[in-house]
Formats: structure tokens, sequence, C-alpha cells
């Protein structure tokens, strides 16, 4: 277990949430170097907010350059018909419910928002 690797569950698909914590925060984490790695895993309803709204693409974006890792659940993007979107973005999409589990159980430091 990394202790310098944050792991952010993002599910809550307000757009503030996402511009002013979601990714103020993980941006500023390896800017500044809070946090070695930073893995941003989108799940729920944020899938669609992602595939359909272009400034939080365009942070996506930039969080990708930043060095951040981002994943999405396969379940909820199948689910909702956005899988190749979220991949033209440069989201790896998987499954991830066991390997959230694993996190948790191993006390990985997560961040649910």
């Amino acid at each position: 277990m990394e202790n310098d690797h944050l792991y952010v569950l993002w599910t809550n698909a307000d757009i503030l949430t996402s511009e002013k914590m979601v990714f103020m925060y993980a941006i500023n984490s390896l800017r500044k170097g809070w946090w070695k790695k930073v893995t941003l895993i989108v799940w729920g309803a944020t899938t669609k907010l992602v595939s359909e709204n272009e400034l939080v693409q365009l942070k996506i974006k930039q969080a990708i350059d930043e060095g951040i890792y981002i994943t999405a659940c396969k379940a909820c993007a199948d689910q909702l018909g956005v899988t190749e979107k979220l991949e033209e973005l440069g989201i790896e999409v998987k499954y991830w419910g066991e390997p959230l589990t694993e996190l948790i159980k191993n006390k990985a430091y997560l961040l649910t928002v």
C-alpha cells in the first residue's frame, strides 16, 4: 500500500463541486506535492456529466495533463451509454467494484465526493 497515493471517488454530479473541489484539490495535490499520485475514479452520475459537459471535459484534460490518472466505472458508463465518450476523453473504463473494495479493506487514502 502506497502512503503517497490519493484516490478520489467522485460520485457527485454537481458542476460547482466538480470544479471547486474535485479538480481544484486533485490538481493542486500534485502541483504542490501534497500527494505523489492521484487517481480520480468517476462513478455513477458523474459518468454522464463528464460525457456531456464541456467545462468538465476541459477539467478532465487539464487533470490528465497534470498527471492525474482518471478511470471510470464500466458498469455505470455502459448503463448510461457513455463508455465510448469517456474512452475518447482518455479515461480508462473498467469494473471498479472489486478494486474499490480492496482499496477500502487495505485502508487506502480514499476521498469520497
